[in-house]
Parts: C-alpha cells; structure tokens; sequence
C-alpha cells in the first residue's frame, strides 16, 4: 500500500468511520465478557455541537475505545432528550413565521408539528458526533419521547403516586412568562441585578395619617391585601386594628400584626400581596387574607390592574412609578441590589404564581442516594470537592415540581371525571383509568347509580418536566423499567461512568442517583466525572451570544479530529475550567504530523539481514522499560480519571522518548539500510504506541496501523489488545538520562566552542555517579565521540564542562579562554542567585502560601530546589576555574 506523504485527516476520518461502522466495532449484545457500559448525557433534540459537547463526548469516547481495547463488551448508548421548553419554543416559533398561532391548533395539531420539526433537525448533533469519531452504539439510540421512553415515564408517575409520593397542590411555584409554564428551584439562575427600592405612602382609613412602605416593584401594590408590621415595633403600635387603603386602586386592607416583618428593614411596615410572594403566601394563609393576582400568564396586568390592564409588569413599573410620583405617593427612589430569579431555559425573569401544581416528595427518596455517595462510597465523584455541593443540595430538598403547562412532552396519566377536588384518577391507560374512576365513583356516591364512560374523562393537560424523563435513562435505555427483568438491564446496568458537567449535578446526576436505587435498589453508575467548563482565553464562558465560541465542525476541518481531540484534552483536568486556545488544536495537528512522518521515516527505511548494532540494542531495551514506566502512569492517571495527565504522558513518550531519541538511536547511517532485528522490533513498538494513541486520536492511529501491515477486519486496531504493563528496568532508564545527559552537554560544548560534528572528540567524562560504560555506544553514534573515558575528578590541565547539576562534567583537551569562562559562570550565577531569592520571598509570604492552589506552590518550591542545585554546581564550576 503506498504511503501519501502527507496525512490527510478528511480522507481517512471519513473512510474509517465507514469501516468501523460497517464491520459494526461499536455495537454490543450481552455475551460472557465484563460489561463495560456508558450512557450519554442526551444533548437536547434542538442543539448542535458545541464546545462542550466536543469536550464531554471526547472523554466519553476514549473511556469506550480504551476499554473495548481491554477486552470488555464496550456499550456506549446515545441519544437525545425532547427538551420540552426549548422545543416547543422552537416549534411555536417556527408556526409564527409561517402565520400560525399555537392557541389555534389543538394539541394533536401541534404535537404533528412538533414531531416534523424533530424528524427534521432532531438528528443534527447525533450526526455531528460521529464526525468527532464517537464509537457510540447507534442501534441503540434513544430519545426521551420515543415509545419506550415514554412508557417508562408514565409507568413511574403511576407507581410513585400510588406510593404517595406524587401529590396535587396548589402551590406558589417558579413561573416563565416568556416559556408560560412553571419551574422547578434547579432551573431558576439567581442573579444580582441594579434595581430601585420605592417608599410609597398608604393613607390610614378615617384619618390624614400615612405609613410608608419600601417595595422593589410597585406595580404589585394592585394586588396588596394587607399592610404588615411587627407587633413588637413601638413605632407602630397606635395602628393596631386600623385599615389602610392601597393607592391607586382604593382597596381598603387591614393592618395586621407578625414578627415575620423584620423591624430594620425598609421602614418596618410591610405590603402583603399573597399571589405574587412565597413568604406573603404564607403570611395570607395565617391571617386568612384575600388573594388577588394581578397577572395573566405572559405576565401582562389582568383586570385588576385597572388602567394599565394589558401591559407588561416592567412597561407598568415604569408607568405606575409616575402616576404615584404626581399623585404625591411616591415619597423617594433608592438604588438597591437585587437578587432576581431568572429562567435558566428563557433568560425570563422568574414570577412567582400560585398553580395547582404536581408535585413528587423528594424527602425520603434522597435517602438512599445520599449514602451511596456520601455514606458507602458506592458511588465516586472526580473531583471529589462535588461531593460538598451534592451534599449540602441533597440535605436542603425541597419537593420537586414535575408538571409543565406545555404540550411537547409525556402527558400526565391523570384523568379528570368531576369537578371536586379529588375527582381524579391515575393509570398508565385512559382504559383502566375509566375502570378506576367508576370503581372511585361507586364508593363515593352514596349509593347513586352512576357509570361512566370514556368520553366522561378528561386528561391532564400538562406535561411532565423533562428532566422526568432523562432521571430514568441509564434504566430506560435498556428497558428496566418497562421490563425490570429483562436480559440487557441485567447485564448493562448498573453503568460503570459517568460523564457530564458540574451545572447538572442537581438537574441530572442527583436525579439519576435516586431514581436507581428507588427502581433497581443500586447505583446507576460507579464513577462521575466532571468536565469543567469550556471557556475562551479571556476565562468568559463560550456562548452564541458572545460569539467567542468556534464552529465546532470548522475547528474539526481545519485541523482534524484527533487534533481537535488532543487540543481539548491537553488541558482539560477534571473540574477544572478549559481556557481554550485554537492553538491548542495546532499543536494536536502537529503532533499528528510527528506520528505520520516518524511512521514514514522507519517505512522507508531498506532491511537487511545484518548483525544488530550495540546502539539499537540499548536503544530498544531502554524504550521497552520507559514504555512500561509510562504506561503504569497512564493507568494510575486513568484510575484517577486524570485524563489530561495520561495523554500528556503518552504525548512525551511518543514526542520525546520514541520520536526525538529512540528513532535517532536506531536511525541507519546515510543510504544504508537497517538490520531487520532493529527494524521488526520497532515495528512492533510503534504498534505498541499506537495502541496507547487510539483512544485519544482513533482516526490517524487506525490510518497507520493499517499502513503498518495488511490487516483484516478481526486485526483492526479498534479491537486490538490494550497493552499490559511489563518489565520495567530502573537500571536502564536511569542509565539512559546519564547518557542522554552526556550527549546534551557534548552538543551544547560543540555548538559553544563551535567544533563541527565531523571532528571526532575524545572526552572524558567526570562520573560522581560512576556509570557503566554501557552507553557508550550510543553516545559515540549521537555525538561522534571516538573515546570515551570515565574519572571522578577532572582531568589535569583540562576544563571542566557543566553539563548536568551535581552529576558529571566533561572535559575537552584543547585551548580555552580560561577568563571567558569565569565571566560567562558568574554571570549565570549572579543571575540563578537573584532567581531564588524572587523564589524564597514568594514561598516567605504567608498570605500567598495560605491561598494558593497546593500545585501553584509545589511548582514554586521546586523552582526553589532546582535554583539551589545549580548553584552549588555553578560554584563548583567556578572553584575548578579559579
């Protein structure tokens, strides 16, 4: 097969990800292997690729290859979730331009609309995925409203009601005016936002006297009830019993008495408007006050709004701050700092409404989910400090609101047969739905003969959150809940990691956690690893609206898979924010590069039957051991899910150790050919590293690999056998750096005394550590040394050479300017001395050792170690001169 020369990464991502799609590499059936099972945080059908997703899906693709290639049966499960805000804004969105209103159509309509639009753009991102190279089993792809799905939601709402958990209330819940439907308190973002504080004046009934009362939004004064002041405020005792009247709407209110109003705040009185604030909500229920909601769903003013009926509650902030302003109400204005709740799907500002409303208890579900991962261990979280944020989430639950006024999404199984309060039932079917209600009717009717039919039951219009459906998903993918029993659940689930980001712990992962031990009695997943965020060079969150965040595919045509991959994952530590960087893909691209013309160099290379050299021999023996170091790294890393870490380990062994020093060490002389003992055993090391390589860059690795020999499908790399760590020979390694050292400090020497490479030298090295001189052949091959002689102290009448702290020193016979040599050293030590002590003050300063980041000051004092050697070995240097 001829080798192009140069890599073309569209070319062989494209073929590549045919083959492996053809001889079906990615799907998996149970058989008798180890289960190696991951499931994916389904992106919302209305996305594309982002670099969070590119980041998120890279990681769970490396976990897939690497553990297919450790034998496992590798199941990898996609897909995507409805997104039930998001899409039906987008599907109402789309009728609008198309001169369509969604209040028009009935719900059967809409839903057709809906589905078209996901059949049509519902895919986008799935596609996208494969173009990074994801090995995700696509015969399994689901979706959180497909049959299945779906199912497996109203099976749960049936069964957790009939368990008491799911209750009906009216409640004050989060309201998206923009989305009109409720939130749960996980998807309400708090932020502080520049507001005014109004002192608006309540004249007192039957009298001139006024109180004044401090509000952030005065347009809600039209639903105030009553004015609240705290029965120990002296201020205020003569009120007691007395009436005051709302401004504007007239409304005369009782002045009621609750230590709830803090005397400090404001000025001690309180407006209760109990439709519109959770704590006057609670404060109405106790004194029995009247409710008056002034908003209609989009939060425009109702009728009672009077005048501003219509409007938009800012629009009327604004209007009714002037009108009360020329009516003399409005005493002053203040600046004040607000924390306003805003919809994390919508950006809307959140309303507080009171709604009858689903609700499921979470008290006693958390209970088990908090011991598997705070209690037992059970399950692990990387890095570990998200535990205190679970921790304290899951400590403070409150009941979880799961219905949603809109109609993309799983209906709720409630059918409505009467008009009290609990004449409703739940089923999984309107069928046995009828037969409850009728069954519910004969007890209660009192003896009146009644039965009823169908058409006499009205489903609940709402649907459920979608994070109802996607906390049921490492089940649901494999039918566990349709069919808890079944053979693929039995042998998939539990799943063994997790991949996501710390802004869904609470939406997602908590949800997951409890959801797996209330309907399978065990952990969902052994490991969460958490991603940090993908942020740009100015640490600002990538995002549409910045237009800071690249096109994913171009990033992916520009430089490649593997190198967009690499350019993601080199600096991407677990939990820890990503500065990405573009630069960051170049050098993933190069390094792609360095493997395609290292394969090229050895390829191209003549074999001949020839008696292997000394140099190749120490040269493969040392590889074979730094290979086996690195890997037993790269397995403690990937224990640790320091994902980063182990490919930067394989980066150096590859660039540095195999590439820089190795191929040197074997390279033939010019026009010669190589020894086939050499050559076979290299060949079989590349292999090795590309083995190491395939998770992190699967399309070059598969490229090369199949260039290496021909190979049929059963020998794709895909499936080839992970590495096992062997032999690992200190002695070697450690002799290696020695005559690494050598070699850097003879080069350094030629290219200072400028002394060509062809001018064979005849050195003598100082050896505190006294090596053997099982190197030699390597270091003649790479420096052109013709002798080589070892001493522990310097050689009479010769210079010696620093070449490496504390360790040895090479002397070179010849004539050197003896006075040029001092001033080049105590200018270097002048220098290395100034150096530590910028060190020493930094790691003095107990503030910055106290703050600092436990790695920041790892570095500094090994700064400090390093500036300490050189010294000692620059002053003995200097000593020799003198």
């Amino acid at each position: 097969m001829e080798i192009p020369s140069k890599y073309d990464p569209q070319n062989a991502e494209n073929r590549w990800y045919d083959y492996w799609m053809q001889h079906k590499y990615f799907h998996s059936t149970p058989d008798d292997r180890e289960p190696y099972t991951i499931v994916i945080p389904p992106p919302n059908v209305t996305g594309v690729l982002h670099m969070g997703h590119m980041l998120n899906n890279t990681i769970q693709d490396l976990l897939t290859r690497r553990a297919r290639m450790m034998g496992k049966n590798a199941c990898w499960v996609p897909g995507m979730d409805h997104a039930s805000i998001a899409t039906e804004a987008k599907v109402v969105a789309k009728l609008k331009e198309e001169g369509v209103n969604k209040s028009d159509l009935t719900r059967e309509e809409f839903l057709k609309h809906a589905w078209e639009w996901t059949d049509k753009y519902g895919g986008v991102i799935l596609e996208q995925l494969k173009k990074l190279g994801c090995s995700c089993d696509w015969d399994r792809t689901a979706f959180t409203m497909d049959e299945e799905r779906y199912a497996s939601v109203i099976k749960v709402f049936v069964d957790l009601f009939n368990k008491g958990q799911i209750y009906r209330g009216y409640r004050m819940v989060n309201w998206d005016p923009e989305a009109q439907t409720t939130l749960s308190d996980e998807e309400v973002i708090y932020e502080e936002k520049q507001g005014l504080l109004y002192y608006l004046e309540y004249q007192i009934e039957g009298s001139d006297e006024k109180v004044t009362i401090a509000t952030t939004r005065p347009e809600t004064i039209l639903g105030d009830t009553a004015i609240c002041i705290n029965p120990n405020d002296e201020r205020f005792q003569h009120l007691k019993g007395k009436k005051a009247i709302v401004p504007i709407c007239n409304r005369v209110i009782p002045i009621i008495e609750d230590d709830y109003v803090d005397i400090e705040f404001g000025t001690g009185c309180l407006k209760v408007t109990p439709a519109h604030d959770i704590n006057d909500k609670a404060l109405g229920e106790k004194h029995k006050l009247e409710t008056i909601d002034i908003f209609n769903a989009d939060a425009s003013l109702n009728s009672f709004g009077m005048h501003y009926e219509g409007k938009d509650r800012f629009v009327v902030r604004n209007e009714i701050s002037k009108e009360l302003e020329e009516k003399g109400i409005l005493v002053k204005k203040e600046q004040y700092m607000n924390n306003v709740g805003t919809s994390e799907r919508t950006k809307a500002v959140i309303e507080p409404r009171l709604s009858d409303q689903w609700f499921l208890k979470m008290e006693d579900l958390v209970k088990p989910a908090i011991k598997g991962v705070l209690g037992s261990d059970e399950i692990k979280f990387f890095p570990k400090k998200f535990e205190n944020t679970y921790r304290h989430w899951m400590e403070n639950i409150r009941d979880w609101n799961i219905s949603r006024q809109l109609w993309w999404g799983q209906q709720i199984p409630a059918y409505y047969f009467g008009d009290g309060q609990d004449d409703f039932v739940v089923a999984e079917t309107k069928e046995y739905a009828l037969h409850l209600a009728n069954e519910k009717l004969s007890v209660t009717s009192s003896g009146i003969e009644k039965t009823l039919t169908i058409d006499d039951l009205k489903q609940d219009e709402d649907v459920l959150d979608t994070w109802f459906s996607s906390w049921l998903w490492p089940m649901s993918v494999f039918g566990g809940i349709t069919d808890p029993d079944n053979e693929e659940v039995n042998y998939y689930y539990p799943t063994n990691d997790l991949v996501t980001g710390p802004d869904i712990i609470f939406f997602w992962v908590a949800r997951m956690i409890i959801s797996g031990y209330e309907y399978r009695d065990a952990r969902p997943f052994e490991n969460v690893y958490f991603t940090g965020l993908v942020r740009d060079k100015q640490r600002r969150k990538m995002s549409k609206s910045l237009g800071n965040s690249p096109d994913a595919l171009e990033l992916i045509k520009q430089y490649g898979a593997d190198g967009v991959r690499v350019g993601l994952l080199l600096s991407s530590a677990a939990g820890n924010d990503l500065m990405f960087d573009e630069d960051l893909c170049q050098q993933g691209k190069n390094f792609a590069n360095k493997i395609w013309n290292g394969f090229r160099l050895v390829k191209g290379w003549e074999v001949a039957e020839l008696p292997q050299p000394e140099a190749s021999k120490m040269g493969i023996a040392w590889y074979e051991s730094k290979f086996n170091q690195t890997l037993a790294e790269i397995e403690d890393h990937f224990s640790k899910y320091r994902i980063s870490d182990a490919l930067m380990a394989i980066y150096k062994l590859v660039w540095d150790d195999y590439s820089s020093s190795l191929l040197e060490i074997i390279k033939p002389a010019y026009q010669q050919p190589i020894d086939k003992i050499t050559f076979d055993q290299v060949s079989h090391i590349f292999e090795q590293n590309l083995k190491l390589l395939h998770p992190f860059m699967p399309f070059l690795t598969e490229e090369v690999w199949q260039h290496i020999a021909v190979r049929t499908p059963k020998d794709a790399l895909i499936i080839a056998e992970w590495p096992k760590v062997g032999a690992i020979d200190t002695g070697l390694i450690n002799g290696y750096e020695f005559a690494d050292g050598v070699i850097s400090g003879i080069r350094t020497i030629r290219k200072e005394k400028n002394i060509p490479m062809k001018e064979a030298l005849e050195v003598s090295v100082m050896n505190e550590q006294k090596a053997t001189n099982d190197w030699d052949a390597v270091i003649q091959k790479l420096t052109n040394v013709s002798e080589i002689s070892y001493v522990n102290t310097a050689v009479d009448g010769a210079l010696s050479f620093r070449v490496k702290a504390n360790e040895y020193f090479i002397p070179i016979s010849g004539a050197i300017d003896i006075e040029a040599e001092i001033a080049k050293i105590q200018e270097e030590l002048k220098y290395t001395k100034g150096f530590l002590t910028s060190v020493q003050k930094k790691l003095s300063n107990e503030r910055f050792v106290n703050n600092a980041p436990e790695q920041v000051i790892a570095t500094e004092r090994k700064k400090q170690a390093d500036a300490e050697a050189k010294i000692e070995t620059l002053e003995k240097s200097l000593a020799s001169l003198e």
